[in-house]
């Protein structure tokens, strides 16, 4: 674990070499597949020490930070082209990719919480730095409050408990608490991070803005902090959450169906797949909050399946914008005939997205399903409308962007560069044969 963040440490002088961006992006694809070959099949700590630690819950979402990180330099190619802001933007990456594999390998509660705060501060450098509108200060500033109020209150928490049990190691704490005030404050911040319905405002807004390695790194491993961080505190609130988990499932289900509608209503492309990320972790969320082993497994792996979904939308919205000049579905039509073989991606993602086989999203969402149905017959109404509304947005998107009458500004047909198809293939080929390797998923457990 230590060569490891050790390698990543050593890409920091690198991002002031002349031909840095290139440097960073082999050095990492290379540091994602030396870590891929390192799996172990083995639902125990591997690579074990006092401060870092892997089992297969941190293992998969390490791979994936170091997956999406090398894929945000590749499609920053528009930040490459300029001469001034090249280095900050590579230090800015590769300072959040240690912090987030630090986040993900911390054995313990407060060094979790400390790495989990400062993977923010590189997130809101990019929104405020690399944004398109002035309004990329507001998203900022919503980003950061948002995250921060929530998290103050759990690291009172986090002193509690390291003055009840004189250890914040996560092997070490076994006892089940049954407090209230300290099972709303630890699973408060992640709840926003996640983002749950009624506190999900910051997220639009931070994509929107957000330049294209913003939105990827916010869509496939930001909200991914809060499913982990819960995934790992549920051990100690076992019993209190059995009692009120109900609040957070009923929250969500209708959430989820209320942002499905709203998916509908967005006319800049963005906002749509922002949005329909809301959607997303509504059900993560209410398939985590049942504490059954097909809820956890499932909201695990389509935390996975999101991950690269989203982003991978995320950069085809970026390659519109960078032909057009504009997000919005009334200028971005009709592009089947402007780039007819990113019409193929967009098919492909899209698909992924409302969970068509043989996509990971769909192996996430049968598990769910089945934890949600089986803790309450009643959310049915809910998971058939949530399930509804996903295909309804999805296919919104591709038919409103890729066919009808195309836009009078756009004159000529131009095509994707191959640095964007091998992008979009790299998202795309973990996210359909990941389904092999399912079992995986299991093991953690």
């Amino acid at each position: 674990m230590l060569k490891l963040i050790l390698f990543v440490m050593f890409l920091i002088p690198i991002c002031f070499f002349k031909k840095s961006f290139w440097m960073v992006q082999l050095m990492l694809i290379l540091l994602s597949f030396l870590f891929m070959f390192m799996i172990s099949n083995s639902s125990l700590w591997i690579m074990i020490s006092y401060f870092m630690g892997v089992d297969l819950l941190s293992y998969g979402l390490i791979l994936l930070s170091l997956w999406i990180c090398w894929m945000m330099v590749m499609a920053s190619e528009s930040i490459n082209r300029m001469n001034y802001s090249k280095s900050f933007f590579l230090l800015n990456i590769v300072f959040m990719l240690l912090m987030l594999i630090l986040a993900f390998g911390s054995m313990n509660l407060f060094y979790f919480y400390l790495f989990f705060e400062a993977s923010l501060i590189p997130t809101l450098f990019l929104i405020i730095g690399w944004g398109y509108q002035p309004e990329r200060l507001q998203a900022g500033i919503y980003l950061l409050f948002y995250t921060l109020l929530a998290s103050l209150p759990m690291l009172v928490g986090i002193f509690y408990l390291y003055g009840d049990n004189n250890s914040l190691n996560f092997i070490l704490m076994k006892k089940s608490y049954s407090n209230y005030l300290l099972y709303l404050v630890m699973i408060f911040a992640f709840l926003v991070k996640m983002p749950m319905f009624l506190m999900h405002l910051w997220l639009p807004k931070a994509h929107v803005e957000a330049p294209v390695s913003g939105s990827m790194i916010l869509a496939g491993i930001m909200l991914k902090l809060g499913g982990y961080g819960l995934l790992r505190v549920f051990s100690m609130l076992m019993n209190i959450g059995l009692k009120l988990n109900f609040i957070w499932v009923s929250i969500s289900l209708i959430g989820g169906f209320l942002v499905s509608l709203i998916c509908l209503r967005q006319i800049d492309l963005k906002s749509l797949i922002a949005y329909s990320s809301v959607a997303h972790m509504g059900i993560v969320l209410a398939g985590l909050m049942t504490l059954s082993i097909w809820g956890m497994t499932g909201s695990y792996t389509l935390m996975i399946a999101h991950g690269l979904c989203s982003s991978g939308l995320f950069c085809l919205a970026n390659i519109s914008y960078e032909r057009m000049g504009s997000r919005s579905l009334l200028i971005n039509k009709g592009m089947m005939n402007l780039m007819p073989s990113m019409c193929l991606w967009w098919f492909l993602l899209s698909s992924s997205n409302m969970a068509a086989p043989p996509s990971l999203n769909l192996l996430g969402e049968i598990s769910l399903l089945n934890s949600i149905i089986s803790w309450s017959w009643v959310s049915m109404i809910m998971l058939m409308l949530v399930s509804f509304f996903s295909a309804a947005y999805s296919l919104y998107l591709y038919s409103y962007s890729q066919h009808g009458k195309i836009y009078s500004g756009a004159f000529s047909s131009f095509n994707g560069y191959i640095r964007e198809y091998s992008l979009l293939m790299f998202h795309w080929l973990p996210l359909n044969f990941l389904i092999l390797k399912s079992e995986v998923c299991m093991l953690w457990l």
